[in-house]
């Protein structure tokens, strides 16, 4: 479950995440974890990102919301099939957790809608959650 993939509107994104303990201090109760995001333009017409909306969960239940402009600094246009990639990064308070969320897309005709970004797990190696 440390990967995910939706589709909505012929807009697919893909996500990978993995633990870094490198950046992580398990006895300061912080863990860090690094997600790949593949978008994909399936569809036929011309999209672009606008806005990012996550749901982090972590182990206690604990949610957080983060909103905002783009992604990585992006607000990327894509025209059918063409994608767009990035990595961007994560810490918790416990050892494991989820996210999802959806990116507000414009098509070149003005058609706003949210492409899902399914459920996926951040989870420390060998955590039994």
């Amino acid at each position: 479950m440390n990967s995910s993939e939706a589709t909505t509107r012929g807009v697919r994104v893909e996500v990978e995440s993995r633990y870094l303990p490198e950046k992580s201090d398990p006895g300061r109760k912080r863990w860090f974890f690094a997600y790949d995001i593949r978008i994909s333009n399936d569809g036929d017409d011309v999209v672009q990102l606008l806005t990012r909306h996550w749901i982090i969960t972590d182990g206690n239940g604990n949610v957080e919301e983060v909103k905002g402009p783009g992604v990585v600094g992006n607000q990327p246009v894509l025209a059918p099939g063409e994608s767009f990639e990035y990595t961007s990064f994560c810490p918790l308070t416990t050892p494991f957790g989820t996210m999802e969320g959806s990116y507000q897309m414009v098509t070149d005709g003005g058609a706003d809608f949210d492409a899902v970004i399914a459920q996926f797990a951040l989870s420390e190696p060998m955590t039994v959650n």
